[in-house]
């Protein structure tokens, strides 16, 4: 029997979470389904529109719908529905959650030092786990994406198969951003709370101010310390920004690259 080696830990770590990662695709394409399924009785009546106009600007902006077009429309319906919260909060709570449970959660169970000590470089585990937390997130992403696209003839939401692409490349990016930065923190301090609370703490912090820098000014030299501004809102209607796209894909490489790095300089009493 061949000693494992950092494939074999990637392939694992989807293998042991392919239960729950099933899970997660269907209750996110049942989701969209709903969703989509509600924008027909509602296309046209102007309704939507009219209901947006009595809302305060600061809720508008928040969830993206401020200057977005109009609800009525496919694309400006599930943008308002889905990207502007609900799926970043769906990709966001499983990318953290797999990147904590990853290392800091192994060492909480008491199964860290067994696996580093294989013949595996701490680092090359590291990059491995990373790889397999980026096939959960990017495999909810996908199954997402192809329902969005299977349900617009259904639903008749009019959708551009492009901008359905690029809303979610740049959901995926969010989610592997976060996941990568949990597990770093969770390679390096070995703290599973810590290694939730400072990803989604950065979260929470870059989505509000993604959301209100443009109401409020003092938040406007933020934004460029937010990923969700740089990934852009309203991505069905405006695409994402490319080069903003490059900006989160860069922060989350040197995340993961960082915690691989910063795993060595831990006393684990293993190579």
């Amino acid at each position: 029997m061949s000693l494992p080696t950092a494939a074999e830990f990637t392939r694992r770590g989807v293998a042991d979470h392919r239960k729950p990662l099933a899970g997660w695709c269907l209750g996110a394409v049942a989701y969209v389904t709903l969703i989509a399924a509600i924008y027909p009785s509602l296309a046209g009546s102007g309704s939507l529109d009219k209901l947006v106009q009595s809302y305060p600007d600061v809720l508008k902006t928040l969830f993206g719908i401020s200057g977005s077009g109009s609800l009525g429309s496919g694309a400006g319906f599930l943008d308002a529905e889905l990207f502007s919260f609900m799926l970043p909060l769906l990709v966001l709570v499983l990318a953290i959650g797999s990147g904590a449970r990853t290392f800091a959660g192994e060492e909480d169970a008491g199964r860290l030092e067994l696996l580093l000590a294989y013949p595996v470089r701490r680092r090359s585990s590291v990059l491995a786990k990373g790889l397999a937390v980026a096939v959960e997130v990017l495999a909810v992403c996908a199954c997402t994406g192809i329902a969005i696209g299977v349900l617009s003839p259904i639903f008749d939401l009019g959708l551009s198969t492009g901008r359905v692409a690029q809303a979610i490349s740049g959901l995926a990016l969010l989610g592997l951003l976060f996941a990568w930065l949990a597990l770093a923190v969770g390679a390096v301090t070995g703290n599973r709370g810590l290694a939730v609370a400072l990803p989604a703490g950065l979260a929470v912090a870059g989505y509000l101010v993604s959301g209100l820098h443009s109401l409020a000014g003092w938040l406007d030299p933020f934004r460029l310390l937010s990923a969700f501004w740089w990934t852009g809102t309203a991505p069905l209607q405006h695409g994402i920004r490319g080069w903003g796209a490059l900006v989160v894909a860069l922060a989350a490489v040197i995340a993961l690259l960082a915690g691989a790095a910063l795993v060595g300089r831990r006393d684990l009493e293993v190579p």
